[in-house]
């Protein structure tokens, strides 16, 4: 079996085990409490990849393409390609949109049977990858949603553009 091919085995058996666990604290706590702490562990594993990927990349551009770049640095670290389908577009001179066409972690949460009650953790991804950044949002919000049916997740950010605001 290639690197890659183990790579992605293991990848898949975390995601999977991630699912479970979130099925078993649903069973046993509720749906609301799964969903706090999922979002909370998420949050913390985001913010860890933004501090690395603005310490690899201190020398990219300070502007939203070079922002655009590093949001991309952080789905590829924390998602591989492999496991989604998705881009980050610049919209606006402060606004940056992530699409998910495919997301592994709904695929893994559909397959655990815990879809109904699960809710996306996405904003409080990109608020932790914002704070590794040293990124503040003005705007952190979904337009749309995978998981809701929608044919892809759609993530707004509005970034600060002056810090003293």
């Amino acid at each position: 079996m290639s690197p890659q091919l183990r790579a992605m085995e293991a990848y898949r058996a975390w995601w999977l085990h991630d699912a479970r666990w979130y099925q078993g604290v649903a069973k046993r706590f509720g749906h609301e409490v799964a969903n706090e702490i999922n979002a909370e562990a998420l949050r913390f594993v985001a913010e860890n990849i933004g501090r690395k990927v603005a310490k690899r990349t201190r020398a990219a551009g300070d502007d939203i393409k070079g922002l655009r770049e590093r949001y991309e640095a952080c789905a590829e670290a924390m998602f591989p390609s492999e496991l989604r389908d998705g881009d980050v577009d610049v919209l606006d001179d402060d606004l940056i949109e992530l699409v998910m066409r495919r997301n592994f972690a709904v695929t893994m949460v559909r397959m655990a049977g815990s879809l109904e009650g699960y809710e996306c953790p996405c904003t409080d991804i990109h608020a932790g990858w914002s704070a590794g950044l040293g990124v503040e949002l003005t705007e952190n919000r979904a337009t749309g949603c995978l998981r809701h049916g929608d044919p892809a997740c759609r993530l707004l950010m509005r970034v600060r553009a002056d810090p003293e605001e």
